[in-house]
């Protein structure tokens, strides 16, 4: 028989992931200042507004779509009920920002990224694959987005 998981262990390594991914780099998977918050305060409102290439969009655009990805997801896992989203809706609305919408959204992706701690805080026991799905799922779906903003980063450092 396979020894459980201690529910602990399991929501002390899925803080120290978060934390991670969102700000404080542990060597996980990051190098150090390369955090999401770290990578979004190198960010002006001018470069967060560019799309890079022909059809990528913004970064403004990648940093709204995580913060609706964490919302969702935060309210799937609560209430245990998918609730089809308009996942393009983001895309096709976010453009152009100014330096408040920008903070706006920054400030956005950290009351998001709250939620997800709190969520985690209020989960006692990891009834079910779907539930542990959702934690990993905040980790893997913010540092592919964070991947894509730093590659984008990379790209528009160059051409200026």
């Amino acid at each position: 028989m396979t020894a459980p998981i201690q529910a602990e262990h399991f929501t002390n390594a899925l803080y120290l992931m978060l934390d991670e991914a969102f700000d404080n780099v542990h060597g996980f998977f990051l190098d150090k200042g390369t955090s999401f918050f770290e990578t979004l305060a190198t960010i002006s409102a001018a470069e967060a507004s560019v799309p890079i290439g022909g059809r990528c969009a913004t970064l403004a655009a990648q940093v709204k779509h995580t913060a609706f990805y964490l919302d969702a997801l935060e309210h799937n896992v609560r209430t245990q009920q998918y609730i089809p989203q308009d996942w393009e809706r983001i895309w096709r609305e976010t453009s152009g920002v100014d330096e408040a919408e920008w903070e706006a959204i920054k400030d956005d992706l950290r009351t998001s990224y709250d939620r997800i701690k709190r969520l985690i805080a209020d989960t006692s026991t990891w009834p079910n694959e779907q539930t542990i799905g959702g934690a990993i799922a905040a980790i893997v779906h913010t540092a592919y987005h964070l991947g894509e903003i730093r590659q984008a980063l990379c790209i528009l450092k160059t051409n200026q």
